[in-house]
């Protein structure tokens, strides 16, 4: 072999030796880089696993009566899930279960939903939860005639009519005549029977045998004594009418003597004439 080949082919050799080693640096950081990116998806996987968590769908404050609308299902990462959480894998019914509940501890929009602050219907201080801060809670008895036709349900408005028979002084006769007045207005209504919201009931209208009321403790007097006296029913009033709680016009005088129900009608009871319900 000539000497001349011979450096030819030592100088390919070499040649092919440098370029197997360039290929070689080439791919290995290739790797090494690949390597590293599906290591980062992998991690940016597990923190953005997530399950969906039941939550408040607006600020639940203390005695609130909370209905379907008031919950929702929100995304949440799983890794911040905590015993108490409802998601909605393993509690899928959590919405219905929670209906007619009545918040204990506020809960703030898309807060997590625990049972702790809640009070379940049937649990021992339902009612109390209910009731609004210094009112009280009276149930009276209705039927279909005496409650707007079974139109009145859980959280509307009303007002309460006192009918009853009296002995009324017209000319020079006493007369028996029945005697209608407004008693109290503008009356939440926290159940009928044991119906506390109107979710809980497909219909439309609520037929019962008793209403419970919130009022205040001398309306509660008011309407005890009432319905020894005669007749309660109750006149649904407008939404529009519902934030308009400053002027009740309860009418606690009569209770204590101080007024006269209806204009220019004097009371007789055993012959002698009473000055209001109260009246002796």
């Amino acid at each position: 072999m000539s000497p001349m080949r011979l450096i030819i082919l030592i100088g390919a050799a070499a040649a092919a030796i440098a370029a197997a080693f360039l290929v070689r640096g080439l791919t290995q950081p290739q790797t090494v880089t690949q390597t590293v990116t599906e290591q980062q998806t992998v991690l940016q996987t597990r923190e953005v696993s997530e399950t969906h968590v039941l939550v408040a769908k607006r600020d639940l404050m203390v005695g609130d009566l909370l209905s379907p609308d008031d919950f929702e299902w929100a995304p949440w990462p799983e890794k911040n899930v905590v015993d108490g959480y409802k998601t909605e894998e393993a509690d899928a019914d959590a919405i219905a279960e929670l209906s007619g509940s009545v918040v204990r501890i506020p809960i703030y929009a898309e807060e997590p939903v625990l049972p702790q602050k809640l009070v379940m219907k049937g649990e021992t201080g339902f009612m109390a939860a209910l009731l609004s801060p210094g009112m009280r809670a009276i149930s009276v008895e209705i039927s279909t005639e005496s409650a707007s036709g079974g139109f009145i349900l859980p959280d509307d408005r009303v007002d309460v009519i006192l009918t009853y028979q009296a002995q009324v002084a017209m000319a020079e006769a006493v007369l028996d005549r029945p005697v209608t007045e407004t008693i109290l207005q503008n009356v939440r209504v926290l159940a009928i029977d044991q119906v506390f919201y109107q979710g809980e009931s497909e219909s439309a209208s609520q037929i019962g045998n008793t209403a419970t009321l919130e009022v205040k403790p001398d309306e509660a007097e008011l309407i005890a004594h009432s319905q020894r006296l005669g007749t309660l029913s109750l006149s649904l009033r407008p939404w529009s009418d519902a934030g308009d709680t400053g002027s009740r016009g309860a009418r606690t005088d009569l209770l204590r003597g101080g007024g006269t129900p209806g204009n220019g009608i004097t009371i007789y009871r055993n012959g002698q004439a009473a000055s209001g319900l109260g009246g002796s």
